[in-house]
């Protein structure tokens, strides 16, 4: 199925990602996309790799894993359309963090390292904002895991104090 640019626009503003980026930013972000395709059971990234891109996954189901020091392999989360990783590469210049493998055939977006320095060159504003959605969706991803961590379920209210 071909995807129009305007219909390709109107999901990536929708994605956390993207949220918020005036048309010009936007357009700047799309040229830099390369788009990546990969087929179920395909490992997209994994744990302990050199990490210099990140993505945003078009359509597809993905899941995200680590290695305990066990050598077990623990589930962490499952990536749907809208959802973006590997953005942890960019910001702090470390390995990957984890295993993302493609439940089902999956289409991906790819932002490399130096296409978003690109964009901070030319277009500081937008680059500003993709920063600001992409440290809100790590701090949502540290929230949940903090919940998981203490056993709250995500949403649930604290109790009173009396």
């Amino acid at each position: 199925m071909v995807v129009s640019a305007p219909e390709m626009k109107a999901f990536l503003l929708a994605t956390p990602f993207f949220g918020g980026l005036p048309d010009p930013g936007l357009d700047l972000l799309i040229s830099m996309l390369v788009e990546r395709r990969f087929d179920a059971g395909a490992t997209v990234v994994a744990e302990g790799e050199p990490g210099r891109s990140m993505f945003i996954v078009k359509s597809g189901r993905l899941t995200v894993s680590k290695r305990a020091n066990s050598g077990s392999v623990i589930p962490i989360s499952i990536l749907e359309p809208g959802d973006f990783f590997g953005e942890m590469s960019l910001i702090e210049m470390q390995d990957r963090s984890a295993t993302v493998a493609a439940e089902s055939s999956t289409v991906l977006y790819e932002l490399t390292a130096q296409k978003l320095y690109a964009c901070y060159k030319a277009d500081i504003h937008a680059y500003v904002i993709v920063l600001q959605n992409i440290n809100r969706e790590l701090c949502r991803r540290l929230r949940r895991s903090d919940d998981r961590l203490t056993g709250h379920e995500v949403g649930e209210e604290e109790p009173s104090a009396r």
